[in-house]
């Protein structure tokens, strides 16, 4: 009996860019049912769930084309033959297909044993989805020439009747299958581009790109323009705040000047010196003074602060669970920037406020007063939109581009937009901002481990190598000190 699949987490992960992989050693039934479930649910999600039948056939077809790869290893492995050998290769395959098939299970258990798994990954990433199957043995060149060799083939055939009535050699796993695949994402509108197989670091990876219904992404698009356009019922920074913003901008403006404007806003003076003498700064004493704590904490320091601070003042401080989180992202960011980066002090103010507001759309909705909310949907009446789209928005879809639509209306710095729209989407954000984009990045997807909403597979691997993670026990361990400390530094608060 295959297991049933958590839709909510599958719809979470597809909304949030967050890949989901399922591993297995030897492919049974109940592991393709469940495989089919999870692809119906994504491409339900993004408006293509018309052509489930179909991927779901590419999808079967590239992970037996991954088992036998395991298996022709370990077949070859215990005949004593060479399989990069030419003369050898073509003795192991006169006997291969009949010896496994009839000995299946001595061949699958071997490979288990030896650990060579299929692993298939399902990934939204922006307007594509991005389904992948990998295998850790490595694809021979002539390997991969025959699968090439296969595609180039499907270009003479129209239909697949044309291909079934072929006679094509079989033997191999890229043989009629491939060319079916490739006909199948044809009849789909897509070129063979679309499917693509390489290898990286030893493991063989073959995937499939399919871009998301146009119509499903324009509807999402049109919506969360409306409701950035909207958030004027959201009121804009205070008066005294922009007025600060452009004393720090204005180069002829003195130290005293910028205090004696902070000194005009009782609630904003205690933040600031909340944040100074807070844990971020280590200080050796308590600092009282307004014009010691603009030294201290800098300009740029100060500017994030009032991003910070006045983004906290026009949202619903009563979204508890949300603020914790980012709360947490904020202190974890700030660390890991700290501790991989120690000289980049514009790095560490960036990466703390980065994480407070990485959630920024998420809080809106939250905040989203009853009179927007009714003009959301009169809107979505008006242009034939489904109004299960705005339940998709508000459920986390979009979220990410809406706080960084929300961060350009309210003018913040480009790095602060960037690390608040491609928080899940770390590959997509400038050169420029790199460094902050995947410090917040990583801090978020940390929290979301430790609260069990993403595992260890799920984490980008290029924000890994960045950051010189190389598995899963180095991560933990990093999640357990950043853990301890956050617990430590509320656990002083508290006492007060």
């Amino acid at each position: 009996m295959s297991k049933a699949i958590d839709v909510n987490k599958i719809r979470k992960a597809a909304r949030s860019s967050v890949p989901i992989s399922i591993k297995t050693y030897t492919m049974p039934h109940d592991t393709e049912v469940y495989m089919e479930s999870i692809l119906g649910v994504f491409l339900d999600e993004f408006g293509q769930v018309g052509i489930k039948d179909r991927i779901a056939y590419c999808m079967k077809e590239l992970a037996v084309n991954a088992k036998k790869a395991n298996t022709k290893r370990v077949y070859f492995k215990d005949r004593n033959l060479d399989i990069t050998d030419e003369a050898q290769y073509v003795e192991g395959m006169k006997s291969f297909k009949n010896d496994t098939l009839s000995n299946i299970d001595y061949y699958l258990k071997m490979q288990q044993e030896q650990g060579l798994y299929i692993k298939t990954v399902f990934h939204a990433k922006g307007n594509n989805f991005t389904l992948s199957i990998k295998n850790n043995t490595e694809i021979s060149r002539k390997e991969q020439m025959r699968v090439y060799d296969r595609i180039a083939r499907s270009r003479a055939f129209e239909t697949m009747e044309e291909a079934l009535t072929t006679v094509l050699d079989d033997s191999e796993g890229a043989g009629l299958g491939i060319v079916i695949l490739v006909l199948m994402l044809k009849k789909l509108g897509l070129d063979e581009d679309a499917f693509e197989i390489d290898v990286e670091n030893g493991v063989t990876i073959a995937s499939i790109t399919l871009p998301f219904s146009d119509i499903h992404i324009e509807n999402i698009a049109k919506l969360s323009e409306e409701i950035v356009q909207e958030i004027d019922e959201l009121p804009h920074f205070p008066e005294n705040i922009v007025h600060l913003q452009k004393l720090i901008q204005d180069p002829d403006s003195e130290i005293t000047d910028i205090a004696r404007q902070i000194s005009m806003d009782a609630s904003l003076i205690a933040d600031l010196l909340k944040v100074v003498n807070s844990a971020q700064y280590m200080l050796p004493k308590r600092v009282d003074n307004i014009v010691e704590a603009v030294k201290l904490i800098g300009l740029r320091g100060l500017t994030n602060l009032l991003f910070s601070y006045g983004t906290q003042k026009l949202l619903d401080r009563k979204q508890k669970w949300l603020w914790d989180h980012s709360y947490k992202v904020a202190f974890y960011a700030y660390n890991i920037a700290k501790n991989f980066d120690r000289k980049n002090k514009n790095l560490l103010d960036d990466a703390y406020v980065g994480g407070i507001l990485h959630d920024m759309g998420k809080i809106i909705f939250a905040d989203i007063h009853p009179k927007l909310l009714e003009k959301i949907n009169n809107f979505c009446i008006e242009k034939e939109l489904q109004r299960n789209l705005f339940e998709d928005l508000s459920a986390g879809l979009n979220h990410a581009e809406i706080g960084g639509l929300v961060a350009e209306k309210w003018n913040f710095p480009q790095s602060l937009i960037e690390s608040i729209r491609y928080h899940h989407e770390p590959a997509q954000c400038s050169k420029e901002y790199k460094d902050v984009v995947y410090t917040v990045y990583l801090a978020n997807s940390i929290a979301n481990i430790e609260s069990d909403e993403m595992v260890f597979e799920q984490v980008d691997e290029d924000v890994l190598a960045n950051f010189g993670i190389n598995s899963e026990d180095q991560l933990m361990m990093i999640l357990q000190r950043l853990s301890a400390a956050f617990t430590n530094q509320v656990n002083a608060k508290e006492k007060m």
